[in-house]
């Protein structure tokens, strides 16, 4: 048995203790957090470490930590999406290492899962790179990327809430992120053999214990760690 462990990073200097653990690093590309020298950071680590860089790509809202919902044009919407992309190649590149897939962030992510023409926008701009795109079980941006000949990597969270139907729990409802170290393994367990990489976000509570906890359970249950990418 065999899954990948990523986490979001590069979105603060306290979150790059992540990449210790995990096996992929979904970078943030400076779009919504972060900047240039935390991604040179973020990309020196993993390339130390061994840790597959990817881009983290989302809205252009700092302010809302690209958690709010947009309505780009596509036009404007595939423009963002390679512009972060190619900061972080250079970025990888200038430290030995490459991007190897892209992951979309916050809003963004949630929005491409049922959003048909934003998810055709961000597979029209992830499409010439030929990259692996991560997202959830079932999205609109999977399906597209698919049926265009890109790669698709299901995802599973360990850090949050589910509803019955699959998709996330907003995080403005409570209970949407979990916190319990306990809660986020048992989740991790269960989501392991259904996807094909875990995600812990940098931001949650106690994000390197959990992350530990989650990692040292998969491997006791007998998975091998290993990025996809």
């Amino acid at each position: 048995m065999q899954v990948d462990l990523n986490a979001d990073v590069a979105e603060s200097p306290d979150d790059l203790v992540l990449l210790d653990v995990v096996t992929s690093a979904n970078v943030c590309c400076g779009a919504y957090a972060g900047g240039v020298d935390l991604m040179v950071e973020a990309c020196a680590r993993a390339v130390e470490r061994g840790v597959a860089i990817g881009a983290q790509v989302g809205y252009a809202d700092p302010e809302g930590f690209g958690r709010r919902p947009q309505e780009p044009d596509d036009e404007e919407l595939v423009e963002s999406v390679q512009q972060q992309i190619d900061l972080l190649a250079e970025i990888a590149d200038a430290a030995g290492g490459h991007v190897a897939y892209v992951k979309p962030h916050g809003a963004l992510y949630n929005t491409i899962v049922a959003d048909e023409r934003q998810a055709r926008a961000v597979v029209e701009a992830v499409a010439p790179y030929g990259l692996p795109l991560l997202g959830l079980p079932g999205a609109a941006s999977l399906r597209i990327a698919s049926a265009e000949g890109l790669p698709v990597v299901t995802e599973g969270f360990a850090d949050r809430a589910y509803r019955p139907d699959g998709t996330l729990v907003p995080r403005s409802e409570p209970g949407a992120v979990h916190a319990e170290v306990a809660t986020a393994v048992a989740q991790a367990l269960r989501l392991a053999s259904q996807v094909d990489s875990l995600c812990v976000h940098g931001d949650t509570p106690a994000a390197l214990e959990l992350t530990r906890a989650v990692r040292a359970e998969l491997e006791e249950t007998g998975y091998a760690l290993q990025a996809f990418a």
